[in-house]
């Protein structure tokens, strides 16, 4: 190769360096400013969806996941999320306690619960306990997009029907409420699973409670809709369960 050749070579080698130092520092640069995102749900198939969606986008990335809450808390402080999306129906624990829980040992970290429960039963739930935005699993894509970025700018992020149910209890706070309504987070867990057929025992499994705290909450739960038998509650709960199906 003669001299001109191997000065050209050299230079064709020093830009192509360039290029790739340009590369590298630009696609570091936009990892650096991409939105981290932590999926916390007990099903992989919806979390590998979520992350597949998410992971669309330029400026979010899901930088980890749980199947339940102890993972959850376990993982995010090693993980640094700038926003949660969460479940509540999760394995052996409860998506509203895991909510609360991350209102007060992550107070920073804004929660979007993405739940196949209806908005009108959990939503103002789980703003009470700490969500920043409430999404049913049957929202489309865009959607699900939209709730983060809105959230990660300090905004609440709810439909307007849950949105109008919220403004529709402020000012009519005298009111008597529905018997569902009236029930505590635990109780219209117990409720629900009576509701599906689970024994006392089961629930008191899954929920990681006693039998005798189980009991506790069926008791308040028969006072607050004025039935006096675990067989009338049963049925309030069946017909209840069957009307979320549909």
């Amino acid at each position: 190769m003669s001299g001109d050749a191997l000065q050209k070579d050299r230079a064709n080698r020093y830009h192509l360096l360039q290029v790739l130092d340009f590369c590298l520092i630009t696609t570091q640069m936009e990892k650096k400013n991409q939105s981290r995102v932590f999926i916390v749900d007990d099903h992989p198939v919806v979390r590998d969806g979520l992350k597949n969606l998410i992971e669309q986008e330029e400026d979010l990335v899901v930088c980890g996941e749980a199947p339940d809450a102890a993972t959850a808390l376990k993982t995010i402080p090693q993980t640094s999320p700038d926003v949660a999306l969460v479940d509540l129906s999760l394995e052996h624990s409860s998506g509203l306690e895991l909510v609360k829980d991350l209102r007060n040992q992550y107070p920073e970290l804004p929660v979007i619960v993405l739940s196949m429960h209806d908005e009108l039963v959990y939503g103002e739930r789980s703003v009470r306990s700490g969500a920043r935005g409430y999404l049913m699993k049957g929202e489309s894509s865009q959607r699900v997009v939209s709730a983060i970025r809105s959230v990660l700018q300090g905004e609440v992020f709810l439909s307007e029907r849950l949105m109008a149910q919220i403004a529709s209890r402020l000012s009519h706070a005298k009111t008597t409420r529905p018997a569902i309504e009236r029930l505590s987070d635990r109780e219209l867990e117990v409720f629900q699973m009576l509701g599906q057929g689970t024994s006392t025992t089961a629930i008191a499994e899954k929920l990681n409670l006693s039998v005798k705290t189980v009991q506790m909450y069926v008791a308040r739960a028969k006072e607050k809709f004025g039935v006096t038998s675990a067989r009338e509650l049963m049925r309030e709960a069946v017909r209840w369960d069957e009307a979320q199906v549909r």
